[in-house]
C-alpha cells in the first residue's frame, strides 16, 4: 500500500522539484513512428476513459491545462509526450495514453488506439513503468484485468494508483487498497505497492512524484 514512510525526504523533495519545474508539451504521437527519440525514461499514465486520468497529471504538475480535461470520454486520442525533470538532472518522459474501455467512441477508432498502444508497449525500451489508473470507487473492472494481463504477456512493468480516494467514506479506503493488493498478486509484472490518490484533495501526490523520480534513474 501507499506509505509515506517507504520514500526519504530525498525522494519526495526530488519528485517535487521535478515537478515544479519545467513540464513541455512535445508532441501527440499517432504512430509509432511519429514517436520522439529514445534519449530519456519514459512513463506513461494510462487507464480507462473518465478515470481522471488528466486530472491527477495536472495535479500531479500544479498545472490547470497540462493535460486536457473532459466530461466526454475517449478525449485523448493521441500518445502525448511532455519532457520534464530537466532542470534538476532527471530528464523524463512523461507520456499521456489514450483512455479505453469506453463503448460509445466509433469501434473502428477504438481498436486503433488499442492497437496503437498494444505495439507502443511492447516495443518502447526506455519505458520503465505503466501507471494504470483505477477508480477507487469501482475497482479493478474486466478491462482493466485485461490491460493487465496484456502487460504481463509482453513483460511490461506497471503499477496500480488508484484515482478519486477523496470520494470514498473513510472507512472503506483501506478495504479498496487491501482488494486491490490482493487481486494484483495474480499479475506476474504488477509493481507489489498500490498508490491511493486524490486530485481534489492531494492526497497520495507526493508519495507519487516520488515514486516517479526514482524512475528517472
Amino acid at each position: 500500500m501507499s506509505d509515506p514512510i517507504s520514500y526519504t525526504q530525498q525522494e519526495l523533495e526530488t519528485g517535487r522539484l521535478m515537478f515544479a519545474g519545467p513540464i513541455d508539451f512535445v508532441k501527440g504521437a499517432v504512430s509509432l513512428d511519429t514517436l520522439p527519440p529514445v534519449e530519456r525514461n519514459e512513463v506513461a499514465f494510462a487507464g480507462r476513459s473518465n478515470v481522471g486520468k488528466s486530472s491527477l497529471i495536472n495535479a500531479l504538475t500544479g498545472r490547470k491545462s497540462l493535460a486536457r480535461t473532459s466530461n466526454t470520454p475517449g478525449r485523448t486520442q493521441e500518445l502525448n509526450y511532455f519532457t520534464m525533470g530537466d532542470d534538476v538532472g532527471h530528464p523524463m518522459f512523461l507520456v499521456d495514453l489514450p483512455g479505453y474501455g469506453y463503448a460509445k467512441i466509433e469501434r473502428a477508432k477504438v481498436e486503433r488506439w488499442t492497437e496503437l498502444v498494444k505495439r507502443y508497449l511492447r516495443g518502447r525500451s526506455n519505458l520503465r513503468r505503466v501507471l494504470l489508473l483505477i477508480d477507487s470507487r469501482h475497482g479493478l473492472k474486466p478491462n482493466d484485468c485485461e490491460i493487465m494481463t496484456m502487460l504481463d504477456e509482453a513483460a511490461v512493468n506497471y503499477q496500480i494508483v488508484l484515482t478519486k480516494l477523496d470520494k470514498l467514506k473513510i472507512a472503506d479506503r483501506d478495504k479498496i487498497l487491501q482488494k486491490t493488493l490482493l487481486a494484483c498478486k495474480k499479475f506476474i509484472a504488477c509493481h507489489p505497492v498500490v498508490l491511493a490518490t486524490s486530485s481534489e484533495k492531494g492526497y497520495g501526490l507526493a508519495e507519487l512524484r516520488a515514486e516517479i523520480s526514482r524512475l528517472s534513474a
